[in-house]
């Protein structure tokens, strides 16, 4: 199913502040939709995993039943193993995949989950359908995709907002889509699922401590990771514009009254049932 016309450059690469900032995330604070859907022993498999501190959390919450994380990116599976061993984790393992080629057979998973994911790649409901594949019928599909252009941020910076318009510049050169969460539900549909159900919620960064994780980790990121790099390559910036935009993170941050606020859509739906 692979092919070069679904291929996309990672634009976040995964350097360890990006990894740092994939760590943060949980079941809870990440895909607190899907949790009333799970149960103690079904089969799972979590797409694009990277740390798998999402993964291990699903672990402990369907045991006896095992989730499988997979990512491309051997660092993040090295990272993730590591998580999974410091948690004294044995019901989660983890492995390199491609998303558009699944290693498994047909009908193999109760749940696919996908966090972050879809809009990276170039063609989603491609992967999807694999998803579809591998899910039992009436298998459960979840997925979770922030929309960039619906980012918000208090006090008002023209730096953050050519901050954003450079990611949208970067995403799209790599055949990406940072908008994603409002394609979701279309990608959902087009690639077969049925009973879809479609939810948002937000992450919110407003007090002291949560500004200055979340100002810090895209100072670094923008300065530094393989958007920069990319960011650069490409002749969109220059790295004086970068640490310029970086220092504007560090300055939001700063601000007792700084609000940033970033919204995602959430997907429920099923893989069709036989006849």
């Amino acid at each position: 199913m692979s092919g070069p016309e679904q291929k996309a450059v990672y634009t976040h690469g995964h350097q360890p502040a990006v990894l740092r900032s994939h760590s943060w995330r949980t079941a809870e604070n990440s895909a607190g939709y899907v949790l009333p859907h799970l149960r103690p022993g079904v089969r799972m498999l979590d797409l694009g995993c990277g740390p798998g501190t999402i993964t291990i959390d699903f672990a402990r919450r369907i045991a006896p039943g095992e989730v499988l994380g997979i990512d491309p990116s051997p660092a993040a599976i090295e990272t993730a193993m590591e998580n999974a061993e410091n948690a004294h984790c044995a019901n989660v393992r983890f492995v390199t995949g491609d998303a558009y080629a699944l290693e498994f057979d047909d009908s193999t998973f109760d749940v696919v989950h996908a966090h972050q994911v879809l809009q990276h790649l170039g063609d989603p409901i491609a992967a999807l359908r694999e998803a579809r594949r591998v899910l039992e019928p009436g298998g459960l599909l979840a997925v979770r995709d922030s929309d960039y252009g619906a980012f918000f941020w208090s006090p008002p910076d023209p730096r953050l907002d050519r901050w954003l318009q450079l990611y949208h510049h970067v995403t799209q050169r790599n055949g990406a889509q940072a908008d994603a969460g409002r394609w979701l539900l279309s990608w959902v549909r087009q690639a077969g699922f049925v009973d879809i159900e479609v939810t948002s919620s937000t992450w919110t960064f407003a007090d002291e401590e949560m500004r200055a994780w979340w100002g810090s980790t895209w100072a670094e990121r923008i300065r530094s990771t393989s958007l920069a790099e990319q960011a650069v390559e490409y002749g969109f910036s220059t790295e004086a514009e970068l640490d310029d935009l970086g220092a504007a993170f560090e300055q939001w941050a700063a601000d007792p009254d700084a609000v940033f606020v970033t919204p995602h859509v959430e997907v429920i739906a099923r893989a069709p049932e036989p006849g």
